[in-house]
């Protein structure tokens, strides 16, 4: 028995020696693991790089273009025309009607145009 023991003891004292010369495969999962967070991370700085040029180049207009497109082609909504009238029978001032309306005065004026008012009262 006692001998058992002594095997024993002897075994485990060889193992855990053992154990501090044999490679550790935790630090090479952890390097693994940094080198793949810093190509992801790189790869999407480049990707947001690219889409920021892109839409800087190809999607998004200049916002000075924009109004100006938006004030000549939009159709205002059919209510919003009808409180503009409604507000211009009361004898509401243009400036007074935008700020009810939640207009510009230039769409104010567009859409009393368009339906046969005169702009300049």
């Amino acid at each position: 028995m006692d001998i058992l023991l002594l095997i024993m003891m002897i075994v485990s004292i060889i193992l855990i020696v053992v154990s501090f010369f044999l490679p550790d495969h935790t630090k090479e999962l952890s390097d693994d693991v940094e080198q793949l967070s810093i190509q992801m991370y790189q790869e999407s700085f480049q990707i947001k790089k690219r889409l920021k040029v892109l839409e800087e180049e190809l999607l998004i207009p200049n916002p000075n273009d924009l109004d100006k497109q938006s004030l000549s082609t939009k159709k205002p909504n059919q209510i919003i025309v009808g409180q503009v009238r409604l507000l211009k029978d009361q004898g509401l001032t243009i400036e007074q009607i935008a700020k009810q309306s939640a207009l510009t005065e230039d769409e104010v004026r567009q859409i009393l145009e368009t339906q046969g008012w005169s702009s300049n009262e």
